[in-house]
């Protein structure tokens, strides 16, 4: 199971929200400099890759498009962008611009053949998020919610060669609250894809039962910001499950 350290961006900052609510956020670093320095903590135990987030461009307000750009450039190890990738031509111009892979949420699930079109044109570098609120898929930086259900979702992206899905628990986004194992089975059921999970995730028990129900990855954030899962001991369950 890949372990993921994450980090959120808005504004020119690093944050952390609950259950995806703006209004909610607690900052870790507060301008280009101390996000960087805060990339270079979270994956300095070994982690082979970084999830970023551009909150501002996911929610269509604005991007952070040039510290993504040298945290691409500045972070010794892989970087996968999301956040604001809509079209293949996004999904290009981050990998030509040196990210390992890129995430396609609001497009994946409104326009699944632009998702199909992006993997094709980049096949293993392209991962589509399926992010939960209630039971259905959030979309425009979780703002919304799509009528179509989970599983339907999920078969509409069977045939893409995608890279995984990334499937987000909302609900539990920021809380510490413990994973969604049952969001996670229903999607590990419904996709032959990779399935890597977040939201909640608060303890090494947490990431065992992660491992042990077969997620192929899980994504870190506000667990390793405040201290809870020293990063070192969570790489011991990089391995396949």
């Amino acid at each position: 199971m890949q372990v993921l350290p994450s980090l959120d961006l808005t504004q020119g900052r690093a944050v952390r929200l609950e259950r995806g609510d703006l209004a909610r956020e607690k900052p870790y670093a507060n301008d280009a400099a101390e996000v960087i320095a805060l990339a270079r903590w979270l994956t300095g135990a070994g982690a082979s890759r970084l999830h970023l987030v551009d909150l501002d461009a996911a929610t269509g307000k604005g991007d952070n498009r040039r510290l993504v750009e040298r945290l691409v450039a500045e972070t010794a190890v892989e970087v996968q962008v999301a956040g604001g990738v809509r079209s293949p031509a996004d999904a290009g111009r981050w990998l030509e611009a040196g990210a390992a892979a890129v995430v396609m949420g609001t497009a994946a699930v409104r326009r699944p053949d632009l998702l199909a079109e992006a993997a094709a044109g980049h096949p293993g570098r392209v991962l589509a998020a399926l992010d939960v609120r209630g039971g259905r898929p959030a979309v425009t930086g979780w703002s919304a919610v799509e009528e179509v259900g989970v599983r339907e979702l999920l078969g509409r992206w069977h045939d893409a060669p995608l890279a995984g899905v990334v499937v987000t628990s909302v609900d539990r986004d920021g809380t510490l609250g413990g994973p969604d194992l049952e969001l996670l089975a229903i999607a590990l059921g419904a996709t032959r894809h990779p399935v890597t999970y977040s939201g909640g995730v608060a303890s090494l028990a947490d990431l065992r039962a992660l491992s042990e129900a077969g997620a192929a990855g899980v994504i870190l954030g506000k667990s390793l910001l405040e201290g809870l899962i020293p990063l070192s001991e969570a790489l011991s369950f990089s391995a396949p499950p």
